[in-house]
């Protein structure tokens, strides 16, 4: 298996993105892979990581995303692999939630999105983002601690 950290969708994606997709929610899977310096186009910046440069994009993307009707389900650091390998692991998880893809595609056309992604791809050495639809919702059951022995 190859894996190849990307910032843009190359055209056959582009294309496959087009379609209409499923019908109904999508989330987004991202895994993504932070520069250690923020590279900005105008050398602005240049002292922030690429994470803080990439949390800048977090803020001004999330108002996007709620005014789609989406939300961002889960957001957090990669600590470790446990099953598997790979040369080198992703920095963090996030799951994005949209009303559908063409609702993704729209978003990601915009203006407004235009404009902050720059910080996107000032803090992003690579991601995967990965579409999936959701199976209902999961539950999870919590199983009480058992009692240390005496």
């Amino acid at each position: 298996m190859n894996v190849e950290n990307r910032l843009l969708p190359d055209a056959a994606q582009r294309d496959e993105l087009a379609k209409p997709g499923p019908d109904g929610p999508i989330v987004m899977v991202n895994l993504l892979k932070f520069r250690e310096r923020a590279q900005y186009p105008d050398g602005r910046d240049a002292h922030l990581s690429g994470r803080e440069a990439y949390q800048r994009y977090g803020r001004l993307f999330v108002p996007l995303l709620r005014g789609i009707g989406g939300r961002v389900v889960y957001s957090g650091p990669v600590n470790g692999l446990s099953i598997g390998v790979v040369d080198s692991l992703w920095d963090e998880v996030a799951l994005a939630g949209y009303p559908s893809r063409s609702a993704f595609v729209r978003m990601t056309s915009t203006p407004e999105y235009r404009e902050i992604a720059v910080h996107r791809t000032a803090g992003l050495e690579g991601q995967l983002n990965i579409e999936t639809v959701p199976a209902g919702q999961l539950k999870i059951e919590t199983v009480p601690a058992a009692a240390p022995a005496r």
